[in-house]
């Protein structure tokens, strides 16, 4: 029996870049690459493994069950790889990290990023702030804490993109939606990017809405959307099994993407941020 071939992992990188960013051509940006030179490593990913990883549904591709399976295996496998690399360099690394993430993505985003600091620096103690992601911004500026996971953009900043989600009208799986009636919207207070996301949607739509709950943060609009008190926008990150998603055959406009950041300030003079935000990075294959 002939040996098995070995998967490159430079390919497995850019298969998953695609997957995370939804599109060959934004993959490639992130990547420094071309686009074709993206779907090159997807056909030649494709021919290595013998199998098709995407298939087209309407206008966009989406990862078949064997993508799927690879998709699992090919982050372990990336993982693996740069902790191994990574663990080498940075053995020595030790001291406080303070990290601060929102709420919807602390149990999806947040806990990998943690596992694979924790596990190549075992050394550094980490500390997190788990928020909203405006005021998580303001206290990185002060210097309060370190990086930050958000969704606002800020020129001052650096940073680069962990994940582009979409954005959903979610309500709870026993909500009965009526097109005739205003919609009635579970808002957080400003200042929030899905609460303008959502406004914004509904006046271009011409849809009339009405406040029917107001919170000051997600743990809120959770409880209120999971009693079926009406809808929220937010991103996929929030969605649970007893919940359920409204869109366009329900009458209700597209809501825009948002891509989750991972920021440091630029001019900071700690190494030890300036260590682990690089860690983190090359874990992405950026």
């Amino acid at each position: 029996m002939s040996p098995l071939p070995t998967l490159d992992l430079e390919l497995l990188r850019t298969f998953i870049a695609v997957v995370d960013h939804h599109s060959f051509a934004e993959a490639g940006a992130q990547l420094d690459r071309t686009q074709s030179s993206v779907t090159q490593h997807m056909q030649r990913l494709e021919q290595l493994v013998g199998v098709n990883l995407f298939e087209k549904r309407g206008r966009q591709k989406q990862l078949t069950e064997a993508g799927l399976q690879l998709l699992r295996h090919a982050r372990q496998m990336l993982s693996l790889n740069d902790e191994v690399l990574n663990s080498l360099r940075e053995s020595s690394l030790s001291g406080v990290l303070r990290i601060g993430s929102p709420h919807d993505i602390a149990d999806t985003i947040l806990p990998p990023i943690l596992s694979h600091i924790a596990r190549s620096a075992p050394r550094l103690r980490l500390e997190i702030d788990v928020g909203r992601s405006p005021f998580l911004m303001e206290d990185l500026h002060r210097g309060k804490i370190d990086m930050v996971i958000s969704t606002r953009e800020d020129s001052n900043l650096e940073g680069f993109a962990l994940r582009t989600s979409p954005v959903w009208w979610i309500c709870s799986a026993q909500y009965i939606h009526n097109p005739g009636e205003p919609l009635p919207l579970i808002l957080v207070d400003e200042p929030s990017i899905y609460r303008r996301y959502a406004l914004q949607a509904l006046e271009r739509a011409n849809i009339p809405w009405r406040q029917a709950y107001l919170a000051s943060n997600l743990i809120g609009i959770k409880a209120a959307t999971r009693a079926g008190l009406g809808v929220t926008a937010r991103s996929m990150e929030m969605l649970g099994p007893d919940m359920r998603v409204l869109g366009e055959t329900d009458g209700l406009p597209r809501l825009p993407d948002v891509t989750y950041h991972l920021w440091i300030r630029p001019n900071t003079v700690n190494p030890l941020v300036r260590r682990a935000y690089e860690l983190i990075r090359s874990s992405r294959g950026l």
